[in-house]
């Protein structure tokens, strides 16, 4: 008597443990796989964490060579001012000597 596992073989029917292996296979390959991403993708973070550290020690950097222009700025104001100030104060000197100036004299001056 014949049952339909008799025909299996010959008909390329895979048997059970056959179809255990092929999907164990297929399982195998697809776990390589994500590992090979899991790999790719660890490595991508460890690469942007280094470059985020890097970027954090540029702008420390930056920021402390703003804090730096901005001292020296504050200076060079300061000087500008005084500056401006020692302007007008000789500018009202001058205009009290020539008020000084009897008003006859001033042709002969220039």
């Amino acid at each position: 008597m014949h049952t339909e596992d008799d025909t299996a073989d010959w008909l390329g029917i895979p048997t059970p443990l056959e179809t255990a292996r092929q999907h164990a296979l297929l399982l195998e390959n697809e776990v390589e796989e994500l590992n090979r991403h899991l790999r790719a993708a660890r490595e991508n973070i460890y690469k942007l964490v280094n470059m985020q550290a890097q970027t954090e020690k540029d702008r420390d950097e930056a920021r402390a060579r703003v804090r730096e222009k901005a001292g020296e700025a504050a200076l060079l104001r300061k000087k500008v001012s005084d500056l401006e100030l020692a302007v007008r104060s000789k500018e009202r000197a001058n205009e009290d000597l020539r008020r000084q100036i009897p008003q006859g004299c001033h042709g002969k001056l220039r």
